[in-house]
């Protein structure tokens, strides 16, 4: 007989203790960071109940499991309500998984390395920005991998998206409506540049030179359908969190490169989606334009955090199920993850903002996102932008760093307006039309190739 020292209550108790008090540290039984420190695991972090869904739901529950309609009722709790309408009145399903305790296999290898080497060096300036110890830039990882507060967390969120100094993402994108038609299909390449806080010690420094004010540059170009093709937009955002992007755009009607309002950031990329520049990566805005960030909630969840790479599918496309013909939304695992961090802000610096507020739940072991709700003026819930990710590793199959170690990204996204009930999926492909491939950190100069005006130019035609 094995006799647990402790109970679902006690992790009960500890989280509502930490609801009481302001929200402490992250963990249960010890210091997260400082164990990931030590080993790199979260075992000693959290007890048996929080790491394993069958403990926690004493048996109703387990890995393998498919949650449909008839059991969403049993892990309520340790979903948010996105997730719950669209699997109870949907007919979402998704699978449980066994839960990832190796946070090493959570973040890409050379941001983990960096997270460890620049622990306790960040801190807010005057106005808000992180800078490092000297004053200047972040210089690369999580600035607050143990974070306390919400402006904290957002942080993690804002100063690197992919977590890499540069990439490329090759992404099919498709529209459903309520009824489950598909209304629009498009594919577009997303690719970014990272101007602080570069990690790959190829790079030579944490600041790309001449760009040593700028926090990244990012890029999208559409390649189908042929309606949008050649479209393309350029962001160069200033390391100062107060200041607006500047947006370019070049639209293969015009043919000209020219200079968009980007204060904007709550309009579809394309005719039919429902994805803004807001919605990326639950934080798609400078984050000083934001504020009255705060933490309403540490626990348990469901989330998809980690062996999301389908690279046995084509494409790397998950399978689909749900909503009107049975394939809407993608059909993925979720684990239990043993702590989010729950927190909201609301858009200070937009006063025709269609939302009140973003409730975002991050994933307290490797502080990504999960899911992003957003609600309308009235504070209804109005959308949600839930995404999964994980380590390069299916099987026989893996993908690698230039040192060896298995890569680790995004792999799909699912914005949903619950309101018109319409949904915009997209996943990072192999490839997509236009023979344009994903590549993490690849060589050569992605600023002259893909982020000027000139590169803009070029790709619009």
């Amino acid at each position: 007989m094995h006799i647990r020292r402790f109970d679902f209550d006690f992790s009960r108790r500890h989280f509502l203790a930490n609801t009481a008090r302001g929200f402490g540290q992250a963990g249960v039984l010890s210091a997260l960071w400082p164990e990931i420190c030590r080993s790199a695991e979260t075992r000693r972090a959290y007890p048996d109940e929080l790491l394993d869904i069958e403990t926690f739901t004493k048996g109703r529950v387990k890995a393998g499991d498919v949650i449909d309609a008839d059991s969403i009722d049993l892990v309520q709790d340790l979903v948010d309500p996105i997730l719950f309408q669209e699997v109870k009145q949907d007919k979402r399903r998704f699978v449980i998984q066994s839960a990832e305790t190796q946070v090493d296999a959570m973040s890409p290898p050379y941001f983990f390395d960096a997270t460890l080497r620049n622990q306790g060096q960040a801190g807010f300036d005057a106005e808000g920005n992180i800078v490092n110890r000297d004053g200047k830039p972040w210089v690369g990882g999580l600035p607050f991998p143990d974070a306390q507060t919400g402006a904290e967390v957002i942080a993690n969120l804002t100063l690197s998206w992919g977590r890499h100094d540069r990439a490329m993402y090759a992404i099919p994108s498709q529209v459903f409506g309520a009824e489950g038609d598909l209304e629009y299909e498009y594919d577009f390449v997303w690719a970014e540049q990272q101007c602080t806080g570069l990690v790959d010690p190829a790079a030579g420094g944490p600041y790309l030179a001449g760009y040593e004010d700028k926090t990244r540059l990012q890029s999208v170009w559409f390649t189908y359908t042929l309606d949008v093709k050649g479209s393309c937009f350029l962001s160069v955002w200033e390391y100062d969190q107060r200041k607006f992007p500047e947006l370019y755009g070049f639209l293969p009607q015009f043919k000209r490169v020219r200079r968009f309002p980007s204060n904007q950031r709550f309009e579809p990329y394309m005719p039919g989606m429902n994805l803004y520049l807001s919605d990326a990566w639950a934080a798609g805005d400078p984050m000083l334009t934001w504020g009255n960030f705060k933490i309403i909630h540490r626990g348990p969840f469901l989330g998809s955090s980690s062996k999301q790479w389908h690279p046995e599918r084509d494409n790397w496309e998950p399978d689909t199920v749900g909503g009107g013909k049975d394939h809407t939304y993608y059909y993925v695992s979720k684990e239990l993850i043993p702590e989010v961090i729950v927190f909201e802000g609301e858009p200070t610096g937009y006063p025709r903002a269609p939302l009140s507020k973003r409730r975002i739940y991050v994933d307290a072991r490797n502080m990504s996102p999960v899911q992003a709700v957003s609600y309308d003026r009235r504070g209804e819930a109005w959308k949600g932008f839930e995404g999964g990710g994980g380590q390069r590793i299916a099987g026989d199959q893996r993908q690698l760093t230039r040192d060896g170690r298995p890569e680790w990204s995004w792999n799909w996204a699912i914005s949903h307006d619950v309101q018109t009930n319409k949904v915009t999926r997209f996943h990072q492909a192999e490839h997509c039309r236009g023979n344009w491939k994903t590549a993490l950190d690849p060589e050569g100069d992605m600023v002259n190739q893909y982020m000027t005006r000139a590169a803009m130019l070029r790709l619009g035609t």
